[in-house]
């Protein structure tokens, strides 16, 4: 039943997001942006049919550059989410290889400065975990692949 009404509301979102772009007009937007988007609205949905809590997307501060593209509950675990997609399958470079050493820094840091929004005394008490989910958007409809526990502090 859960997971028939997480695909209603993506349903929704989808006929809701047609509409508005047919309503009102916008400056083009580069392909790949559109692409990686749309993973990342694919993800949220997977995720919370796999039991994740969604309390952030694309979540920024003014202190450091870059975004982190989902932040979820999944059991006792705060989890940061970078979400990859790709509109076809390569077995060369899957999208999980784009997340390198540099880009995990960036993440580390962005989640640090995340934590210390919560009360001092409950900052050491969070189990922190960083997964990766490879989203591609087929014409078949979209494939996950989730890596929980990617990489570490």
């Amino acid at each position: 039943m859960r997971a028939l009404w997480i695909d209603l509301q993506r349903s929704l979102l989808l006929a809701l997001e047609r509409l508005a772009d047919r309503l009102r007009p916008q400056p083009p937007t580069a392909p790949h942006l559109i692409v990686g988007h749309a993973g990342e609205r694919e993800a949220l949905f997977e995720l919370r049919r796999r039991g994740y809590i969604i309390v952030a997307q694309r979540w920024k501060t003014p202190k450091f550059r870059g975004d982190l593209d989902l932040i979820a509950w999944h059991q006792d675990w705060l989890c940061f989410i970078e979400v990859k997609t790709r509109s076809e399958r390569d077995t060369i470079a899957p999208p999980e290889t784009a997340v390198d050493r540099d880009k995990q820094k960036v993440l580390r840091r962005l989640a640090r400065v995340y934590i210390r929004s919560f009360p001092k005394e409950r900052q050491n008490e969070i189990a922190v975990r960083f997964d990766i989910i490879s989203v591609y958007l087929l014409k078949a409809g979209p494939q996950f692949e989730l890596f929980q526990g990617a990489f570490g502090w």
